[in-house]
């Protein structure tokens, strides 16, 4: 008998290895699903602007902010530090030329950008001041009242435009002593505050209708033997403004890292073709030369088919071949909210490509919105289901 089965041992080795085989490659590819031990790593951000004050003022609404971004798997905050000409946290920088500060001072006398930065970090957020305004600043400012030699024009002598803030005057960025104060004030949040990075938005450019004021129009003469063309569409004229901004922001670049070499320098400009023609912001180039460690491309659009067609564009996928890279989508404003179904439709569209999400602005998350906080809340948990944990610099 032992000798019989001793026969089938190599038929019964055979089979059972075939069944294993067979098994094998009908199983499902388990590995290629997302699982809470392999996080996936995207950028999941939220701005946190003015609007939210009343949050920032109180470290009790920060901390259940915080805790609750952390459980819906959000790993990014961008709060504002200058906006409308002003800082939001105590700056010597500021003060010396003649600029209090608007806000600084929490619920019980705190620095609320310090507190944020603290109970964000314990709730394993990355926090990247974000400094809004870049060279924008209101007319009726301290800024542009009590320097309005730092302020550029247009060729008819006017020094406004009207943007979504209203009406602002335009720093000169070509000015020499403008760079230094932007410049200082982007150091002093970096060694300040134990912050991981800082971020600059579609505002730290110019107007292309801007440039003809004293100073850049002698600058330009010094360096091209002619004045500046009378359309401000000129390609040279343009290119030649565009490239004095690159130029800085270059500088700007070796100057944080010089202080936090493994600062995440963000920038979060409009889609390119707007960015470069309407505001002389070459931020591609910016890309290019590694001037740039993450890219969140602001895409506010209502239709999906809108929406997917500007993220879709040649530059984006460029980007995100090099360098985290995501999409800024509209949350809602106080006097038009946006829908849960919109953001998930675009949320969902970003995920695809690839690309992370950054929402304008934290209160239209879900306390302004047009479904219940649970119900909003519950549809962002289901968007992020899994941990996309940023490491720490």
């Amino acid at each position: 008998m032992q000798r019989s089965l001793k026969r089938f041992f190599p038929i019964l080795a055979l089979i059972s290895f075939l069944t294993v085989l067979l098994a094998n490659n009908f199983a499902p590819a388990r590995a290629q699903l997302p699982t809470p031990e392999i996080p996936r790593q995207e950028i999941r951000g939220v701005w946190i602007t003015s609007n939210d004050l009343d949050i920032l003022k109180d470290r009790a609404k920060v901390q259940d902010a915080t805790s609750q971004l952390r459980r819906l798997n959000f790993n990014t905050l961008y709060p504002v530090v200058w906006n409308s000409g002003y800082v939001m946290y105590p700056s010597p920088v500021a003060q010396r030329k003649g600029i209090q500060p608007f806000v600084y001072k929490g619920s019980d006398g705190h620095d609320i950008l310090a507190d944020l930065i603290v109970q964000s970090h314990r709730q394993n957020l990355l926090v990247i001041p974000w400094f809004e305004f870049g060279f924008m600043a209101p007319p009726t400012s301290e800024l542009a009242l009590n320097h309005p030699d730092w302020l550029t024009q247009k060729q008819d002598g006017s020094q406004t435009s009207i943007s979504a803030a209203g009406e602002v005057s335009w720093l000169n960025p070509f000015h020499p002593e403008v760079q230094k104060f932007i410049t200082d004030l982007v150091l002093e949040v970096v060694t300040k505050y134990d912050v991981d990075g800082i971020q600059f938005d579609d505002h730290m450019s110019l107007p292309r209708e801007f440039g003809y004021d004293r100073y850049t129009v002698a600058l330009y003469a010094r360096e091209t033997n002619n004045n500046p063309p009378t359309d401000p569409d000129d390609p040279a004229w343009m290119q030649w403004r565009s490239d004095k901004i690159t130029a800085f922001m270059l500088q700007l670049n070796q100057a944080v890292k010089a202080q936090k070499p493994k600062a995440i320098f963000s920038v979060s400009p409009n889609y390119y073709d707007f960015a470069y023609k309407l505001h002389l912001q070459d931020w591609l180039t910016w890309v290019r030369m590694n001037i740039v460690d993450e890219l969140i491309v602001q895409v506010y659009r209502h239709e999906l088919n809108s929406f997917t067609a500007k993220i879709d564009f040649p530059e984006i996928q460029e980007s995100q071949q090099r360098i985290p890279t995501g999409i800024g989508i509209m949350a809602g404003l106080r006097n038009r909210p946006v829908s849960m179904q919109q953001i998930q439709s675009q949320v969902q569209a970003a995920q695809e490509r690839g690309l992370g999400v950054t929402f304008f602005y934290y209160e239209s998350l879900w306390e302004r919105a047009p479904e219940p906080v649970a119900e909003r809340q519950a549809a962002f948990q289901n968007l992020f289901r899994y941990p996309a944990i940023r490491a720490r610099i």
